[in-house]
């Protein structure tokens, strides 16, 4: 009867981990209403001024762009691992693999600070042109939400650090990996869009 009951409850670790993806992915719901408005905003003015934004995103650094694309495609593996391996109860394994994407997110910031270099040097600000001005939001947006991922992840390191996970339990965890796949998700479109086509 005890466990009829607990069933429905938050003692009940299956009944935790789907209410918990409940609330992330209505949480991400509205993140996409938001990016996907930028999205929006952007191919607008394209399709209004395309020299522009042809011209325009010849001057961004592919390179380093895409060397971006490769870093969070390697994060997103790498929490990949570290979930698939908490809920077979590694939890050495899980605290690698959090570490290696804590570090992969922070080369991804890095990566990106040099790009904003260069454009600052070349006196590319917002407001330069309305391609700049939506690169610049765009991107800022999306960076933080990547230190929003390393902050969630990096509590889970913490709490894995302490033993606070296993294969029975490890919500927080499942929660921030599904997270840390959207803003690279994020990235993949931003990438092409905004480096490839103009």
């Amino acid at each position: 009867m005890d466990d009829l009951k607990k069933e429905g409850t938050a003692e009940n670790p299956v009944f935790v981990l789907e209410t918990s993806k409940l609330g992330i992915w209505t949480f991400l719901a509205t993140e996409i209403l938001l990016f996907g408005a930028l999205f929006t905003i952007y191919t607008t003015f394209r399709i209004k001024d395309p020299n522009l934004f042809y011209v325009q995103h010849l001057r961004l650094n592919r390179i380093l762009g895409f060397a971006n694309t490769i870093i969070l495609i390697c994060s997103s593996l790498s929490v990949a691992i570290g979930i698939a391996a908490i809920r077979r109860g590694k939890q050495k394994v899980l605290k690698n693999a959090l570490i290696i994407t804590i570090i992969l997110g922070g080369f991804f910031l890095v990566v990106k600070g040099f790009e904003y270099r260069e454009h600052f040097l070349r006196g590319e600000f917002p407001g330069t042109n309305i391609f700049f001005s939506l690169y610049f939001i765009m991107t800022f947006i999306h960076a933080f939400h990547v230190i929003a991922g390393m902050t969630a992840l990096t509590y889970c390191l913490i709490r894995t650090a302490r033993g606070d996970f296993s294969a029975q339990y490890a919500v927080p965890v499942e929660i921030s990996g599904i997270y840390w796949h959207f803003v690279d998700l994020v990235w993949i479109y931003l990438f092409p869009m905004l480096y490839l086509m103009g």
